[in-house]
């Protein structure tokens, strides 16, 4: 366990880095996004995700095998990012990664 924290705080203090679970919140217009990150640089945020409005049907389709439009290779322009957030458990809520696995049973970065 004590492992465990030290390499979380670790993890904090390297920021976030391509293969994350992120949350993309953006403005004009404004929209939420999940994914797995690919990368940030001057340009924007690259992003293997989805619109979090979609998330729980997204979901539903792939935990019963229903066709769907999944997640999609996404380029966000920097004046657009409003903020970048990992996508991390709070308290008792889970994480929408965590979300993912239990609904699905299938870890996302597998299903990828």
């Amino acid at each position: 366990m004590h492992e465990e924290v030290i390499n979380g705080a670790e993890r904090r203090r390297a920021g976030i880095e391509a293969g994350a679970m992120v949350i993309v919140v953006l403005h004009s217009p404004r929209e939420k996004c999940w994914g797995v990150l690919d990368e940030v640089n001057a340009a924007g945020v690259f992003l293997r995700g989805l619109d979090l409005n979609a998330f729980d049907d997204w979901i539903h389709a792939v935990a019963h095998a229903e066709p769907f439009i999944g997640m999609t290779d996404i380029f966000f322009p920097m004046w657009r990012i409003e903020r970048l957030t990992r996508d991390e458990r709070a308290g008792d809520i889970p994480s929408l990664d965590e979300q993912f696995e239990t609904r699905t049973g299938r870890r996302i970065h597998e299903f990828l």
